[in-house]
């Protein structure tokens, strides 16, 4: 069969297969303005929860008189070609250094993307002779990058430490049979349901098995811990957590990612990633830009105070009108909701249509059928007016869905 007529007749896959209904409204949607609490959507102005821009750096003054300084004394193109050959600055190692010392490690390495990035480390760190111990909810990163893996590799339930000890159990085993080594990988904020990954309790099983721990924080960094460095920060478990994953498209509100840890082993990475020795360095407002952000985040706590200010009125208000919000204990909110896809169409026609509320929805197939979960992010930007028209707005969408009023067939809102 032609390459492009099974494409076609796939319809797009899973997701892609309602695009004619959905692009441009509930795929691919058009924020646009000044990023922020309020932009506008479809010509109209929004209450918008959707954006990873926990600490409102994306447009604090500094981090914008940053990026446009940088970007007119260096322009987009510098450095010209990757780290190794001719893309390497003292600016981008000031920024390993300054990020090592944030998260407590020794060294650190700066990537192009998070995503890429962390399969690209995934990939470096791991010989055929490995095994891979993971959470069965790790970020598609992740699995991404276990993908290319070409050894054994076991899944213990979420953030269940019987099933975690069971699967080490079998990874010892195996890892014995080809004399390699473990490497455990979880996260330290799951972006979906928002709970913590347990670093505290998979640490101990260090006393008795030999094992390395990586740790995805992108959600973590900047917003978890007494000083923001994350997740480990946060249980005090820094010293065991061998390598420290984090993107900046979170809360630094920028573009590329590290992975922090001992010198050998981010030596070892900075000789041996080809995404990054065949990729051109990130460029020089951008790394100017981070240097700002991260300055930012270490002395301005009171931009950490006013998210979680935030975040606390929004979660404890949702619970306490009712709703089921999980067991998140970061800035990300679900809120859980029972519905079909067209009742959830419905439901997010009408936060944006008529209460001007912009959200992100998720449904079958990424989670199960029957389930909604709208996700919000709250941010520093945010104010408690904000929080309280939300919940209203919950409130009353919430008693037309039990009332049955949104099902009905799915509107098509595509431009």
């Amino acid at each position: 069969m032609d390459i492009f007529e099974r494409i076609k007749k796939n319809s797009g896959g899973p997701i892609g297969k309602y695009q004619r209904q959905s692009h441009g409204y509930f795929t691919f949607p058009k924020l646009e303005g000044e990023i922020g609490p309020r932009m506008n959507f479809r010509g109209r102005e929004v209450l918008n929860w959707s954006l990873n821009n926990y600490l409102g750096l994306a447009n604090h003054p500094e981090v914008r008189k940053a990026d446009a300084e940088g970007a007119a004394k260096f322009g987009m193109a510098a450095p010209m070609g990757a780290r190794m050959m001719s893309g390497q600055t003292v600016w981008h190692e000031e920024l390993e250094r300054k990020l090592a010392a944030f998260v407590k490690k020794e060294d650190a390495f700066l990537l192009n993307f998070g995503y890429q990035g962390m399969i690209s480390v995934i990939d470096t760190i791991l010989s055929r002779h490995d095994v891979v111990v993971y959470d069965s909810e790790s970020h598609a990163c992740i699995i991404d990058g276990l993908r290319m893996h070409t050894g054994k590799r076991f899944v213990f339930a979420h953030n269940d430490m019987d099933s975690f000890k069971a699967q080490l159990d079998h990874a010892t085993k195996v890892a014995e049979q080809t004399n390699g080594g473990i490497l455990v990988i979880t996260e330290g904020v799951f972006g979906m349901k928002g709970d913590l990954g347990k670093l505290d309790e998979i640490v101990k099983f260090k006393k008795v098995y030999n094992f390395r721990l990586l740790v995805d924080d992108a959600h973590g960094f900047g917003t978890m811990g007494k000083t923001g460095a994350g997740v480990a920060e946060h249980f005090e478990v820094e010293d065991q957590v061998d390598l420290h994953f984090s993107t900046f498209a979170k809360s630094m509100a920028g573009i590329g990612g590290f992975i922090a840890g001992e010198p050998d082993i981010i030596n070892f990475l900075r000789y041996n990633m080809r995404s990054q020795t065949y990729a051109k360095s990130l460029p020089m407002p951008m790394v100017i830009g981070e240097l700002k952000r991260l300055e930012i985040i270490q002395t301005q706590p009171e931009l950490r105070e006013k998210l979680w200010t935030i975040v606390n009125a929004l979660q404890n208000g949702f619970r306490e009108n009712g709703f089921d919000i999980g067991c998140t204990l970061s800035p990300v909110t679900p809120v859980y909701m029972k519905g079909g896809v067209e009742e959830a169409t419905n439901l997010v026609v009408d936060l944006r249509e008529n209460y001007n509320l912009f959200c992100s929805v998720v449904v079958y197939p990424v989670i199960p059928k029957g389930e909604i979960i709208l996700r919000i992010i709250p941010t520093a930007v945010h104010t408690l007016e904000d929080v309280k028209y939300t919940l209203d707005c919950f409130a009353k969408c919430r008693g037309k869905l039990e009332a049955g009023d949104y099902q009905k067939p799915m509107p098509s809102m595509a431009e």
